[in-house]
C-alpha cells in the first residue's frame, strides 16, 4: 500500500505555511523557496493530526494560518493581529540510520514513486481546475464587455439621432421666426393704412 504523503510546516512572512508533499525537496518548490528552510531549521514535519488532516485533505496545496494563531489551516487565512517573537530551533545532528536491506530499500523507492505519483495527480487536477475557472473568467468578462460595447453603441446612436432632431427643430424656428417677422412687417403696414381708411371715413361723416 502506497505511503502516505508527509506533512511539512514552516514560516513565509505574515504566515504559517503546511502542505503535504511526498518529500521536503517537493515541499520547498510548493512554498516557493529556493533555500533548503529545513536545513536551517525554518521548516519541519509535523505530526499534529489537525494539520495532517488538512493538509491530506488537499495535497499538494499549500495551506496557511496566521503566525503566532491555533486556527485551522485554510487557502484563504486572514493576517495574524499580532506578530511572535519566532526564533528558529536548535539545530541538531541528524541521527545515523541503520542500513537498510535491499528488499525493503526496494519497497521504500516504490513507495516514494506512489506517492509522488499521488502529489503530481493532486497538482495536475488543481491546475486544470484553475484552467477552468480562468477560463469561466475571461468567458464572463468578454461576455460583460459585449454587453457594455452594444449599450455604448446604443448611447452613441441615440445622442446622434437627438441631435439631429435638435438641429431640425433650431431649423425650423429660425424658418419660423423668419416667417414671424415678414408677417409683423406686413401687419404693421396693412395696420397703418387700415387706420388710414378709419380716419378717413370718419371725415366724411362730418
Amino acid at each position: 500500500m502506497p505511503r502516505k504523503l508527509k506533512t511539512y510546516v514552516t514560516n513565509l512572512g505574515f504566515f504559517e505555511l503546511a502542505i503535504a508533499a511526498p518529500s521536503m525537496k517537493a515541499a520547498l518548490a510548493a512554498w516557493g523557496m529556493s533555500h533548503n528552510a529545513f536545513q536551517q531549521g525554518f521548516a519541519r514535519e509535523t505530526g499534529d493530526p489537525a494539520v495532517i488532516a488538512a493538509t491530506t485533505a488537499k495535497p499538494g496545496v499549500v495551506l496557511k494560518r496566521g503566525v503566532g494563531t491555533t486556527g485551522a489551516f485554510k487557502e484563504d487565512a486572514e493576517l495574524p493581529t499580532a506578530l511572535p517573537n519566532l526564533k528558529p530551533p536548535p539545530m541538531t545532528k541528524p541521527k545515523a540510520t541503520p542500513r537498510l536491506r535491499t528488499t525493503n530499500a526496494r519497497s521504500e523507492a516504490k513507495e516514494n514513486r506512489a506517492a509522488v505519483i499521488s502529489f503530481e495527480k493532486a497538482r495536475r487536477e488543481r491546475e486544470k481546475r484553475q484552467a477552468k475557472e480562468d477560463a469561466k473568467l475571461e468567458k464572463q468578462r468578454a461576455t460583460r464587455k459585449q454587453a457594455v460595447d452594444v449599450a455604448e453603441a446604443a448611447l452613441e446612436r441615440g445622442v446622434a439621432a437627438h441631435d439631429r432632431a435638435m438641429a431640425a427643430i433650431e431649423r425650423e424656428r429660425e424658418a419660423l421666426d423668419r416667417k414671424a417677422g415678414k408677417e409683423s412687417r406686413r401687419w404693421v403696414s396693412e395696420h397703418k393704412k387700415l387706420l388710414e381708411g378709419v380716419e378717413r371715413a370718419g371725415s366724411h361723416r362730418k
